[in-house]
């Protein structure tokens, strides 16, 4: 076998592959004699054709197979030669193909840049530090006290913050239309469940009252019937509920599962979730700036075929998250949105391997188990959900190679310039605003 390498581009290379006509055609007198032995041909008995004759049945189907077959059983000994590992699968332009001719073709492909790591020390990192206080406990109980309200009769006019309950109807040129109509339609003034003009015009009304007033649609309203129309709505209201805040006692602890301990336990409880959560939340803005410091030190080409398929990867990502089917891929936005999360992705993924082959960084025991019991912690059943997840290589994969990007980056971290910066719990968490 003839194996010729050339380089056609800064990642991508043109493998050209000769094999020995004589070679193919030992494998296809096989494959045909062994076809033959099984072969049903009208006349003959099964395996008693003559050998011409199988030939001039099922030659032409047996030697695409056979030339299938050689093309990538000699693709793959070349690359396995020459050490050489193709970004997605090759395209193969056939040059020869011919009975009694040597199968000779060409395989384009893309290669993974070499990548070498320097001037770590002189790359500088921000690293944000918070504490969680006693003030921000405070107002993450009032933020849990304003999930639970509780609703009394309003001894005024409706007004922003108010449960209103309504009857409504929507007229358009004096004809009524589709969804114009409602019957003890509930919702809170302010929080935009309506249009904003709809709202207006309740604002300040009273119970048992009833008003008509107009409503202007939006240029881009999702009906286009409506659609920078103007309507005119009549609306009864048969109530106005205002809201108050229920006192944080036993009751209330009991609400969030705090059956004991009472509020010293509620708010011991509330602040080692912020805790946790503000720790997850700064090691993943550490993790997200050294990550992209280390990119733009080390700007590197890129396999277009790489990119590629974490664009594909995205895209299916995003059908997910609307509920679509991840196969219907034609529904997706077009690529170029998810270009550059994709080409970060690439990028990042290779420094990110570099950096775990010269450390030699394995897995972390123990912080596999910490993460295999935070994934399972959400199930009835834990230790069975945990064995499941262990079980399951997709899963298992995902969490080690988590676990070692977060341990390349506490590597890189040690080779960096760090700079701690003290931040509130509010900014960090974008708590309040």
């Amino acid at each position: 076998m003839r194996v010729s390498l050339t380089s056609t581009g800064a990642l991508e290379r043109r493998l050209e592959v000769a094999v020995p006509a004589a070679d193919v055609d030992k494998v296809y007198g096989d494959r045909l004699k062994a076809f033959g032995r099984t072969a049903r041909l009208k006349g003959f008995r099964p395996g008693k054709a003559p050998a011409k004759v199988v030939e001039q049945q099922f030659g032409g189907q047996v030697r695409q197979e056979v030339v299938s077959e050689v093309l990538q059983n000699s693709l793959n000994q070349a690359l396995v030669q020459g050490g050489i590992f193709p970004v997605g699968n090759p395209r193969i332009e056939p040059l020869s193909l011919a009975p009694g001719q040597d199968l000779a073709y060409v395989a384009v492909f893309e290669v993974f840049p070499q990548v070498t790591l320097q001037g770590l020390s002189d790359i500088e990192v921000e690293r944000p530090t918070s504490e969680v206080g006693s003030d921000d406990v405070d107002a993450m109980l009032d933020t849990l006290r304003k999930q639970r309200l509780n609703w009394k009769p309003a001894t005024a006019p409706a007004k922003e913050g108010d449960r209103v309950v309504i009857d409504f109807e929507g007229t358009l040129d004096g004809v009524a239309f589709e969804g114009g109509k409602g019957e003890s339609v509930s919702f809170i003034l302010g929080q935009g469940r309506m249009l904003k003009p709809f709202e207006a015009g309740v604002t300040g009304a009273s119970t048992g009252e009833t008003r008509t007033f107009p409503v202007e649609f939006p240029a881009d309203y999702q009906a286009a019937n409506l659609a920078g129309k103007t309507a005119e709505f009549t609306v009864t209201v048969k109530s106005v509920d205002e809201s108050e805040l229920p006192e944080i006692d036993d009751a209330f602890c009991e609400a969030f599962g705090i059956a004991e301990g009472g509020v010293e336990q509620l708010r011991s409880e509330v602040q080692e979730n912020m805790r946790r959560e503000l720790a997850d939340n700064l090691r993943n803005r550490v993790k997200t700036v050294v990550l992209d410091k280390l990119w733009a030190a080390h700007p590197i080409d890129l396999p277009a075929a790489a990119v590629d398929e974490q664009i594909r990867v995205l895209q299916i990502d995003w059908l997910r998250r609307i509920g679509a089917k991840p196969e219907d891929i034609k529904q997706a936005p077009p690529r170029e949105p998810f270009e550059q999360a994709a080409r970060r992705r690439v990028a990042v993924g290779l420094l990110v391997g570099e950096v775990i082959r010269q450390q030699n960084i394995t897995v972390d025991a123990a912080k596999f188990e910490e993460r295999l019991e935070a994934a399972a912690v959400g199930y009835a059943d834990p230790e069975s959900a945990m064995r499941q997840i262990r079980d399951n290589e997709q899963f298992r994969q995902n969490i080690e190679g988590t676990i070692l990007e977060d341990q390349a980056v506490d590597w890189l971290l040690t080779q960096m310039k760090v700079v701690d910066v003290q931040a509130s719990f509010k900014d960090i968490m974008n708590f309040g605003a």
